[in-house]
């Protein structure tokens, strides 16, 4: 119950963490959109990327690619935020080098697809372990 929990807490703080740091600015999105369809596969990155926690390395790379990120503003290449006014969470899938090798998001629509390919063969930092799992809520 007790890593149940810890995995819980750290999933939480990775993704509020990850969330960025830029809002859509003249969204061109309709204010009826509806939301986008969920991506089952989605579920299972999900869990893998759960399964890295609890574990100290884990924790500190998860700040040191978040800053990574941020620094680079990657999430603003692309002007995906624009595209819909949900927001979507991505996974990257790293190698050994922290080179992006793939990526799922957890809904199917166009500012999902904007963000895979602005995200794809990105080099983060070497991470702990690998393959790792990064989880990103981009707004």
């Amino acid at each position: 119950m007790r890593n149940t929990f810890l995995k819980l807490s750290a999933l939480c703080a990775a993704l509020l963490l990850a969330a960025c740091q830029t809002s859509p600015t003249g969204s061109s999105a309709a204010q009826d959109e509806a939301p986008s369809p969920k991506n089952p596969e989605f579920t299972t990155e999900m869990a893998k990327f759960n399964a890295q926690f609890p574990n100290p390395k884990v924790s500190k790379y998860e700040e040191e690619s978040i800053a990574f990120n941020n620094a680079q503003k990657l999430d603003e290449r692309g002007n995906c935020h624009g595209k819909s006014k949900y927001p979507v969470t991505i996974m990257l899938l790293l190698d050994a080098n922290g080179k992006v090798i793939s990526t799922v998001t957890d809904v199917e629509n166009g500012k999902a697809a904007c963000f895979r390919q602005s995200y794809a063969a990105v080099q983060f930092p070497k991470p702990p372990i690998a393959p790792y799992r990064k989880a990103m809520l981009l707004r």
